[in-house]
């Protein structure tokens, strides 16, 4: 595996690589990784691209208040487990690297952005769509993995590629769950133990309310309303929003008539988590 923090050498070993013929496939991440990141590398690996993975904590798309100085942090860890899933260069550069200089351009997604984890920290997304804007035309991948638990940030991602005509694939990988139904995040090392078991309500509630569909309940907010009320009732839980919308726009859904996407976004003690589930309407009788 080759490994390197400099921009300019990065492109050099992706060029050799093209002049081999390979197509370049691209896994932005920000460390401390985890098998829901290694599942995008192996269904990255399955195309038969020259798999990049690259690991920056990107300032930009922390809050004030959020977690930055804190978020968890373990380059050599990571440097193992990537090597041994097989990723063929690792891309870790320092802040000064990313943003040599105070940052006055930034790429936004207007709409998309602006409500679930987008109304509830702005300006999380605009830090999120410049970072991966950069590594785009750093890399200049062909295919890009994005996984679905952050299903908000894979929509944004996806029409800012449309939107700016870069010949990028966007892939999304299926959420990579715990056995027991927690979706995997690297910040569920902060839980304790009552939290984490707590946190168990995230899936089950989701669960629950595609079953709910499933036998004919078509109200958003009736749906919205039972998860609210389960989470309340079976944890300590600060709710930050339950929504059901549209998965292809996020738009706003009043009755369930099409898929959708359901999203929700629990604080266990300082430790925020999201999940969601995408309902198919249209597989159900």
């Amino acid at each position: 595996m080759k490994r390197t923090s400099q921009i300019p050498e990065l492109r050099e070993i992706i060029a050799l690589e093209r002049n081999r013929g390979r197509k370049i496939a691209l896994i932005p991440t920000m460390g401390y990784l985890h098998q829901g990141h290694l599942t995008l590398v192996e269904r990255a690996k399955q195309t038969g691209a020259f798999v990049v993975l690259s690991i920056f904590v990107n300032p930009l798309q922390f809050g004030p208040t959020e977690d930055y100085s804190s978020y968890p942090r373990d380059l050599e860890r990571d440097v193992r487990l990537v090597e041994a899933a097989g990723v063929d260069a690792l891309f870790h550069p320092t802040d000064h690297e990313m943003y040599p200089h105070p940052i006055v351009t930034y790429v936004e997604v207007g709409q998309l952005d602006t409500v679930l984890c987008g109304a509830k920290r702005p300006g999380h997304f605009r830090g999120v769509v410049t970072v991966v804007s950069k590594l785009f035309h750093i890399v200049q991948p062909d295919l890009s993995f994005f996984g679905q638990k952050d299903y908000q940030q894979y929509l944004i991602i996806q029409r800012m590629v449309s939107d700016l005509n870069l010949p990028i694939e966007v892939c999304s990988v299926p959420i990579v769950r715990e056995e027991d139904g927690l979706a995997i995040s690297s910040r569920n090392v902060f839980l304790t133990l009552e939290q984490r078991q707590e946190a168990l309500i995230l899936s089950k509630s989701l669960n629950e309310a595609e079953i709910h569909i499933r036998v004919g309940v078509k109200s958003a907010r009736e749906i919205e309303l039972n998860i609210r009320e389960r989470i309340s009732r079976e944890s300590h839980g600060i709710i930050d929003y339950v929504e059901v919308r549209d998965a292809g726009d996020l738009s706003e859904v009043v009755n369930v008539e099409s898929t959708v996407l359901i999203a929700l976004a629990v604080r266990f003690g300082s430790t925020r988590l999201i999940d969601n589930k995408v309902v198919e309407v249209r597989t159900f009788v």
